[in-house]
Parts: C-alpha cells; structure tokens; sequence
C-alpha cells in the first residue's frame, strides 16, 4: 500500500492565497482524496471477466439492470416474486428466518436459497440468466442458524491479539455459512469506537486502529480465501464486507449518528483496516447508516466514489446497511437517485414497499436521473463480484461442495477453534492469589449467567437482539457453568449451580458469573457507563457470599468496558470475559488448575479497549487529553505476572447524565428527572414524586403493588375519563428507534377490564398520537401479567416528531383497572400487526 497523507492545513496553505480564507470550513463533509492513502485494491482485473461482464450488459434490459441494485429482506419478498422481479440479491435481517422461523434448522436455509436461486434464473425471454445471491450478518460464526459454532465477539478477538486466529475464525465462518447455501457475509465490522456508549462497541476489535488495521487482511483471507491462488473464493468460501464505511464509530455513543470530526481524524483513526481489506480482495463494501459532519454516508460522494472507488481503486460494489438510503437528504425508502449517484451500488431494503423502490429507481434511471454511466457502473461492479465468485457456473446452492454438509456446522473442529478463542480473549483484571482454582475442590456457581448460552453470547445471536433464546436453541454450545462442572468433576471436586448464591454446606470458592443481557443496536446504546445504576442485585450477591468468607471470583459478561468498581471490590479476582459464544467450556479451562496443581492455562488476553475507573469517561482513549483509566488500554494480568489492585472509588459523580432511556418505567420509578403524571382528559395533569396519588376528581388512584419486588409497580384505577403519562426531563430523540423495528411496550395485568376509548400515546409538543388497545387490553387474561408492543412507526405516522418526543408514553381509558409494571423501548419479534385494533 502506498500511503500519501497530507496534512488539510498545508493543502490549504498551498492552494489558496496568504489572505483568504482556508477552502473547506472547519468538520466540512466533503474528502479531499489526496489527502487519503492511495490502495491497490486486489484481486487485478480479469480481462476475460470484463468481456463477459460486456457481452452481459448488452444483453440486459433496464430493468433487469435495475433488478440488480435491489436487495430485499426475506421477511418482505418471496420466490415467486424473483420469478417476475429480477432483484440481485436478497439478504435475512436479524430476525427473518426461512419460512417466518428465527430457529429454523440448516436444511430449511439451504431448501429456501434454492427457491431464491431458481427463481432468479428462470426465464424464457433471451435475457441473460443472473444469479441471485443471499447476504448475511454472519458477523461472529455463522450466527443465525442454530446449531453453529459462535465465536467471541469483536471486542473480545480484540483482546486476544492473535492474527492467525481470526484468519481460522473467518474460515470456519465462511464454511459454516457456505454449508446452509448462503453467499456472503456482512462482516468484518472494522468500526474503531470511541465513545463506549454506543451499543454495538462489542463489534469493534479496539479503540484505535492498530488492532483492526492488523487484522482485516487476515478475516478477509479467512473468509473469502488468499488473492491469486485457487482457494480465493472458492466453494469453501463466501464474499465478505467491510463495514461500516465509514466513521461508524465516531458518532458521540449514539447509533445511526453524526460522526463530528476534522477530515484527518476520519481518515487517521477511523479508516484503520481498510486498505488491509481492500488489499486482501474484499468484494464489497458497506456503507454506514451514520453520518459525517451532517451528510449521511450512503449519500458523500467524495467518499464512497472519489476516495473509496477512485483514489483506493475497489472495484467490488457498496451497498447500504439496513434501508439506509431513505435517510440521506431527500430521500425516502422507496426512493432515493442521490445514493445511487454518490456511489451506492445496492440498496438494502426491508418492508413492503420494494415494488415502488424498484419502479421509482426504474423510472430515475430511464429519465437520466441515474446516468446511464452510472447504472452500467453499479451492475457492472455487481456482476463483476458474482463471477469472481463462480456463481454462473456453481449451479443451485444444494449442488455445491460444501451445501449440505451439516455436520460442517459446530463440527467438533470448529468448536475447538472457538474454545482457544475464548481462552485468549478473556482478561484478567483483578486476583488476590485466589485464581486457578483447584478442579478437587466444592465449587459454588452463581449468577444469572452462569446457565445462559444467550447472555454470554450477545446480540446478534440467531435473533437481531440475542434475547431470550432457550440454550435449546444452541445444540452444539455449552453453557459456562456446564463447562466448570465438566472440569470439576474430572478432577474429582463438587460444582453445585445455584443462581442467587444460596447454599447447604459452605464451599471452597464460589464462581459468580453475571453482566449485561444481549442487545443490538438502537436498544444497547446506553447514557454513561455505570453497568447497573438501578438493580443491585449482582452487587449484593457477590457481597453476600465475599461476607460468608467464601473467596469470590467475579466473571463479567459485556460488550463494553463497564464501571463495576463495586463489584470489583466485592470480587477476590475479577475477569472480562466480554461476549465468549457458544463455548463455554474455555471460560473453565483458564479458572482452574490441572489435576496436579500446574497452571493448566495461563491468561494472554490485554485489553483492546481503556477501562474506566468513572461512569462518565465514555470517551476514553489514549489519544485523547487527560487520559485516565482505571484499567489502560494492553492491560493484563497473568498467573505469572500477578499484581495487587487496591480498593477502588465507589463513589458516583453527582448529576450523572440520564440520557435517552429506553426504560420510561421500571422498578417502580421513572429515570431521573422524569415526571410520573396523572389527570384527567383536557386538564392539567399533576406531577405525582412517588408515583402514588389520584386526580382531583379521583377519576385515576394509582397505588404501589408488589410484582417482581416490593412496591415495584403500580395500579391504575379508572373511575372517569383520566390519562396517566411519563413525561421526559427534555425532549429525546427516538428517530432512530423508529427507523428500525423497535415498539413501545408495556408489561401489564388486567384487574379489572378496561371500557372507553383505550389508547397507548406517544406525544411531542402540541402533537399526539393515541393507537386504541381497548381490544388487545381486552382480550388478556384477567390477573395474568401479559404484554404489549406497538411499533413506533405507529406514532410516527400519526404525525409525532419522533426527534423530539417529550412524552414517551400515555395510558388512557375510562373505567377499569390495570396493572403497570415496565414501560419501555424494546424489540418484539411480533407487535401489534396494526397501528391499534380499532
């Protein structure tokens, strides 16, 4: 690679006269590609490729041109649909399984990508035959099919500094994804975070671009196989994408936000593993849902096209994240000419109205509005990846080499390679000479996620959030209190599980394995870093058994570095484990010794990511003035370097920012500076401190009940017309939220049924929207708590600016009495069908 870095100032110095002004404002969003890294993309043009490429596009109709930028979700398109609409490619959301399952087996994947397969290549009108190709988030194993081998996220690999296993990681995930008839994958994320807030941190392998920069190259080799030999993507072998280009992780915390920043930032910190990726050969590149300096990605030109296709010479093809297009200036999504004319080869849709994307995209295309240059550009670098991959000559998913081979996925193999992943990639951050444990010993396991393949795997895991998936769903994967036992008894001690710590005869050491639930994007962006400012139930378990004299070793489950300086207190030792995946028997392997008192594994994983000693150092990077972490960046400690941490500052700092809760109602309280309020229609409502109290006329008493703790709910009787609503401290912005498929859900019992007009509201200055629930609410069963989600695309069709709502949730009705124990953000696999049921 050859690297031109020039600094923004002296080019300004030298194009412009001593008097003028400088020539881009400060943060401006346009690249000036000389300042970037000239990259000779790989692999070298095929001249027979191109030919063929030719001979394809003149025989190719508009439509058929146009076909090919489109890629829709399974979950909104169908065989049938390719048989008349000629679309490049399909993908599976984070929740679209074959045939409407998110635990659909193999075979059902393998069985649909051949219906996609054959729809896209019948046709009798002399037009050319394209395969379709499947895309998807293969992003830590073949993660959405059950049953495969799931590996550490990012940010632990991050940890383990070990090239050589990521290129294994890659392949593995490239055959495991190639045995169900899938295509491509979008990964490797290569997002360098910089503000711990945002939640999809545990994607980025570190805080600064080194780590990434060393790997790329290698997960792109692994996936796709080495440029210039046979293996490169062969039948083994899937396409990759870099993603997200670029800055994604640049945006303040906030997911789908603005990446405020100089130009040389940009390209010094957040650019990191791209030319390594561009040089091993990936063949598409993803655009990122975030913005720089106020222009979305999927629309800057001066990057996808003059820096990234131009000045770093990829010849693969861009496409966008998830319906990312229908935010750049302009646009909707189901239009949008400006993406396609800044560079943007394939929009990724989701939804019902592809068939208007496809037309209106035809019809901008005919019209001029897409060049013909431009067109023929796109379909040009489409084509040119789906021959490189031997798509036109491998024939139907299911006759592939690899297709089939279901004992490929979560083969003994495979896990082996993701156990030594999981050993590497956990951190040492605290022992006080407790750990390796003896395997003789009686060994207490607690925590809530010591028996959970899903918390300790993480978001993106056979669902979009990783929630709530039973361990049955994971047939190959362990648990990590499965794999302590299994090491305890080899060595002929006593492993007992007992998640709230309770037990009969005291034991030797207890494990206590606990941390963040699973969460993706939107839901796992987060205010600061105080890991769990409201339930101190981890804290006081570990606590509790540390005061029963039994020595405490604290596993934590996160995709962040957390402030848990309490729970490090409380602990003796104190590992990171971050996000493992299936394999829980590696978190074993590195707490206890072998039989015969040797160190059986020592750590090697340090810290990718700056630990914070406060909740309010999100932004916590060498780089950065005034850097002052708790644990920094390369720390590690080691059986045979052990050292003695003090008793750290428990201390919150006052005024901690809130930020934008997702949760408007839990444990019987609002966040702070929230008001809890109640009146009647067309009145003034009464702000209620302790959310207890009833309206003047006494038309709404809300009173404290017991659900899962003490007072940690509420009861509304209803006597007369009367509303209560949870109003924000200032207005927060839930665009994003809305942008996906996330819904406003409240966890309820029904006392008494509830009559009048029923509704859920979400309101933003002078304007509401009320979706009736009246029918939902009245079908529940009565004294049973149950739940319900409207989406919030309801409330935004209704007309509530969803940048600036200010009350986030409103319960309405005229007689009756019901129950209130959550009221949230959250995803829903299935939400009310309809915006309200009347």
């Amino acid at each position: 690679m050859t690297s031109v870095f020039v600094s923004l100032a002296a080019l300004a110095a030298a194009l412009s006269p001593a008097v003028s002004a400088p020539l881009s404002p400060p943060l401006s969003p346009i690249a000036h590609p000389a300042l970037w890294p000239a990259v000779k993309a790989m692999p070298p043009r095929d001249p027979a490729i191109e030919r063929r490429i030719d001979a394809l596009l003149a025989r190719m109709s508009v439509e058929d041109k146009v076909g090919q930028l489109i890629q829709v979700d399974i979950g909104s398109i169908t065989p049938a649909d390719i048989r008349t609409y000629k679309l490049g490619s399909i993908l599976n959301g984070g929740n679209s399984g074959p045939y409407g399952d998110d635990f659909a087996p193999a075979p059902k994947w393998l069985q649909l990508a051949d219906e996609y397969y054959d729809a896209s290549m019948a046709r009798s009108d002399g037009r050319p035959h394209i395969p379709i190709i499947w895309g998807t988030d293969a992003v830590h194993g073949n993660n959405n099919i059950p049953g495969a081998t799931i590996f550490p996220h990012n940010i632990g690999l991050g940890a383990a500094h070990d090239r050589d296993l990521i290129r294994k990681i890659g392949e593995v995930t490239a055959i495991e994804t190639a045995a169900a008839g899938l295509d491509w994958t979008f990964a490797p994320t290569l997002a360098v975070v910089q503000d711990d807030r945002w939640g999809r941190t545990y994607e980025s392998y570190s805080e600064e671009p080194a780590i990434p920069t060393d790997y790329a190259g290698a997960m792109i080799e692994g996936v796709q196989g080495r440029v210039g030999t046979k293996d490169f993507l062969s039948p083994t072998h899937v396409i990759a994408t870099t993603k997200h280009f670029l800055g994604d992780g640049g945006t303040g915390g906030r997911d789908q936000g603005d990446a405020q920043i100089g130009e040389e930032v940009l390209r010094d910190v957040h650019l990191g593993g791209y030319p390594a990726a561009l040089e091993a050969g990936t063949q598409s590149v993803m655009a990122s849902f975030s913005s720089w300096n106020g222009v979305k990605m999927s629309g800057n030109k001066s990057l996808l096209t003059d820096v990234l296709k131009d000045r770093m010479h990829f010849d693969g093809f861009v496409v966008g994240d998830w319906n990312s297009h229908g935010q750049v200036a302009g646009c909707t999504n189901e239009s949008c000419p400006q993406a396609i004319n800044a560079g943007l080869d394939m929009f990724m849709y989701s939804g019902p109205g592809w068939k208007q994307l496809y037309e209106n995209t035809l019809a901008q295309a005919r019209s001029g509005e897409i060049p013909a240059a431009r067109l023929d550009d796109a379909v040009r670098r489409i084509l040119r990846v789906k021959l490189r991959a031997g798509l036109f000559e491998r024939g139907r998913p299911s006759s592939r080499p690899v297709a089939g081979h279901f004992d490929l996925i979560g083969s003994p193999a495979h896990r082996a390679i993701a156990r030594q992943a999981v050993r590497e990639s956990m951190v040492l951050l605290k022992n006080e000479g407790v750990l390796p444990l003896r395997p003789s010993a009686n060994i207490l396991v607690a925590g809530g996620g010591a028996d959970s393949i899903s918390q300790q795997s993480g978001g993106w895991t056979i669902t979009w959030q990783g929630t709530d998936v039973p361990n049955a769903v994971f047939p190959n994967g362990e648990t990590i209190w499965h794999g302590i036992a299994e090491t305890v008894r080899a060595g002929g001690g006593i492993a007992t599980l007992s998640p709230d710590g309770s037990f009969a005869r005291k034991p030797d050491a207890a494990i206590v394995v606990f941390g963040e639930q699973p969460y993706a994007e939107f839901k796992g962006d987060r205010p600061n870093l105080d890991y769990s400012p409201d339930d101190k139930s981890d804290l006081a378990l570990l606590k509790r058994l540390k005061a029963a004299g039994i020595p405490v070793v604290a596993v934590f489950l996160s995709g962040r570095p957390l402030w848990v300086n309490a729970e490090i207190n409380a602990s003796d030792a104190f590992v990171a484990a971050f996000l493992p995946g299936t394999e829980g028997g590696g978190v074993a392997d590195m707490l206890f010794r072998k039989s015969d008192g040797r160190i059986a594994q020592d750590f090697r994983g340090r810290l990718s990511f700056s630990w914070p000693k406060r909740p309010d150092q999100y932004v916590l990077n060498r780089r950065d003035p005034g850097y002052d972490p708790l644990f920094p960046i390369g720390f590690g400690l080691t059986y045979a370097r052990p050292a003695h941490l003090g008793r750290l500052d428990e201390t919150r700092p006052a005024g901690l920012d809130a930020g934008n809760s997702s949760r408007f109602w839990s444990r019987g309280r609002v966040p702070d500076g929230w008001r809890f309020a109640i009146g009647d229609r067309n009145s003034a409502f009464a702000i209620l401190p302790g959310a207890v109290g009833a309206t003047p006329t006494h038309h709404l008493s809300v009173t404290a009940i017991d659900r899962r703790a003490q007072e940690d709910s509420r009861r509304l009787t209803f006597t007369g017309d009367a509303e209560m609503r949870i109003e924000a401290a200032r207005p927060i912005d839930m665009s994003r939220e809305a942008n996906g498929e996330l819904s406003l859900v409240m966890e309820y019992r029904i006392d008494q049924p509830l009559t009048g007009t029923v509704t859920l509201a979400m309101g933003s200055g002078e304007r509401t929207r009320a979706v009736p629930v009246g029918r939902t609410l009245a079908a529940a069963a009565p004294g049973a708590w149950g739940r319900i989600a409207v989406p919030l695309q309801c409330f935004r069709a209704g007309g509530v600016d969803m940048a600036r709502i200010d009350r986030p949730f409103a319960l309405a009705a005229t007689t009756g009495t019901i129950s209130i124990s959550d009221a949230r953000i959250d995803y829903v696999a299935v939400p009310m069908t309809r915006c309200g049921d009347e």
